[in-house]
């Protein structure tokens, strides 16, 4: 739970979401259970202009993109057209980012929106098989601005492909 008062949350206390006024911003969901990697990822990315929420595990992170076994609220559903990227650890407490990844992929309506894994440890089959799965990108903990910034690019580059794809 982020007691850090850095954004409002849902009152529950399980989401941070960032209030930014301008709209043009991308919302990035973020999910980490290590609670200064998650605050890291937070400040690198609002640093960037991006609008965060974030999330302290995988359950979490489906349940506010309306996809938890639960979801007993309509309003929950309203966060998926909300949610530009989505950045997840790999390795977290019952459910790993490989496995949010899957879930979000199988979701008809999540399964355009981009997924970055992290992780601090460079694993070649783990790097691979999430990209296969269907993840964006695999980054390297910690993450530095630099990071933050090719993402922002790739953020940018996909939503004016989709805009493209719309015209065409």
């Amino acid at each position: 739970m982020d007691t850090s008062g850095s954004g409002s949350g849902s009152g529950s206390g399980d989401f941070t979401e960032g209030m930014v006024g301008d709209v043009e911003e991308p919302h990035v969901l973020a999910v980490d259970d290590n609670l200064v990697d998650r605050k890291i990822v937070e400040k690198l990315l609002k640093n960037s202009s991006c609008r965060v929420t974030t999330a302290e595990n995988g359950l979490r992170a489906l349940e506010y993109l309306g996809l938890g076994d639960n979801n007993q609220s309509s309003t929950v559903n309203n966060n998926v057209s909300k949610v530009n990227m989505i950045i997840t650890d790999y390795c977290m407490p019952g459910m790993t980012g490989y496995e949010l990844l899957k879930k979000i992929k199988e979701s008809s309506v999540m399964k355009d929106v981009p997924v970055v894994i992290m992780s601090s440890e460079n694993i070649p089959t783990r790097i691979n098989k999430c990209l296969e799965e269907g993840a964006q990108m695999f980054m390297l903990k910690p993450l530095k601005y630099s990071d933050v910034k090719k993402l922002r690019c790739q953020l940018l580059q996909s939503s004016v492909r989709t805009s493209s794809k719309i015209l065409v």
